[in-house]
């Protein structure tokens, strides 16, 4: 059972954090074992990223304690004394909750990697995998190293792709609104102007003002579907089929598809490369790796790999039928296993592709930019030429 606490040590300083045992009596025993004073403690109360229970964290502060740790450890910080201080100095409530049980756990006797692996939304399979290799192998500095080269590079990769998702979403959503607000609130008003004509309108200019009538006659009632068919989209979105189906039609958009694929494989070169170089058994590496992909279309290839290997074959056949990663990746893998430098290659792999993507994000960036405006021009240029195209003859309709 897990208890939240907090405590003062003996220069008075307060602490805290999360300690594991049966119950509350137990859960004091061991605070005032480790020299602490118990001023509140609570039975479960904020767990951090505790399974579901917890409160988020985000990234940037995984990547951030990464680095520091990475850096007190290499100094010859003991563990223990570099958490204190990493939790002292952390900003987020749920991740000093996080860190205090760390610290707690570690004390008590759990390897770090275990202790870890109790917070698994703060810590991936991955993170723990490579720690536990990295104890096992007497390397954890080293380990820690490459999980913040890694968890960098890894930030640095949703960045790009956010910024270049970011553009056109804020600008089709904000077209979209504008378009909205003309067709409820503006056509009504030239609609009573053009009625007092008494004459035909012109095909274009009686569309939209039929489209304006159903809008705002119906928009009561538009507003609780739209809602059901988002809520329902997105429980299917969830369902095994749905995240198949939507992963799948991802990889195969126009341009953004191109984008997300070359993404897909950066990250799994990184996150392969990163896990056989730290000394993780390949088979699970390759477990680890599928469960973090990220689209099931790639989990089902990696995991292809797999089964390829325990029956004593190779990775870079499965990768091959799958027609997701190209030839040039293909070739590289298969280069890496014949000569016992695959997590090298995957490395070269991945700083290559980290480099597509960057030409990839600029390229849709300035060739988004003019489509954008051209579909703005088009959608408010059609509104206003038909409110205006009555006026042009307006002297022939008051006649």
């Amino acid at each position: 059972m897990q208890f939240a606490y907090k405590a003062k040590d003996n220069n008075g300083k307060l602490t805290e954090g999360m300690v594991e045992a049966p119950d509350e009596k137990a859960a004091i025993a061991r605070l005032r074992g480790q020299r602490l004073s118990v001023t509140e403690i609570k039975a479960g109360g904020k767990v951090g990223r505790q399974g579901k229970k917890g409160g988020s964290i985000d990234n940037k502060d995984v990547v951030i304690f990464s680095r520091q740790l990475s850096t007190l450890v290499s100094s010859g910080v003991p563990i223990v004394q570099g958490l204190t201080i990493l939790s002292e100095q952390a900003e987020t409530p749920n991740f000093k909750l996080v860190l205090g049980a760390l610290r707690t756990d570690i004390e008590a006797g759990l390897s770090i990697a275990d202790a870890m692996k109790k917070h698994p939304n703060a810590f991936t399979e991955l993170y723990v995998a490579m720690i536990r290799a990295g104890e096992v192998g007497g390397i954890l500095d080293t380990i820690l190293e490459r999980l913040s080269a890694y968890l960098e590079a890894n930030e640095a990769l949703k960045a790009k792709v956010k910024a270049a998702m970011m553009y056109p979403i804020v600008v089709f959503s904000a077209a979209g609104l504008i378009t909205i607000f003309l067709i409820v609130f503006v056509i009504p008003i030239f609609k009573d102007i053009f009625a007092g004509f008494g004459a035909e309108l012109p095909f274009i200019t009686q569309m939209l003002i039929n489209i304006s009538d159903f809008m705002r006659s119906k928009i009561l009632y538009m507003l609780p579907v739209i809602g059901g068919l988002v809520w329902g989209i997105k429980r299917w979105m969830k369902t095994e089929k749905g995240r198949w189906k939507v992963d799948e039609l991802s990889l195969k958009l126009p341009v953004f598809g191109i984008l997300l694929k070359k993404v897909a494989i950066a990250k799994f070169s990184r996150t392969l490369g990163t896990l056989i170089k730290s000394g993780v058994p390949i088979l699970q590496g390759l477990e680890t790796v599928a469960k973090t992909a990220g689209n099931k279309v790639i989990e089902a290839a990696i995991d292809n790999s797999q089964k390829s290997i325990k029956e004593g074959g190779r990775i870079s056949d499965p990768l091959k039928k799958a027609n997701i990663f190209p030839p040039m990746v293909i070739q590289m893998i298969s280069v890496g296993e014949e000569t016992g430098g695959l997590d090298n290659m995957l490395t070269k792999i991945a700083d290559f592709y980290d480099q597509e993507v960057d030409t990839a994000v600029k390229g849709l960036t300035s060739m988004l930019e003019p489509l954008i405006m051209i579909f703005l021009g088009v959608v408010i240029g059609t509104i206003v030429i038909a409110m205006f195209m009555p006026m042009f003859s307006l002297g022939e309709m008051v006649g």
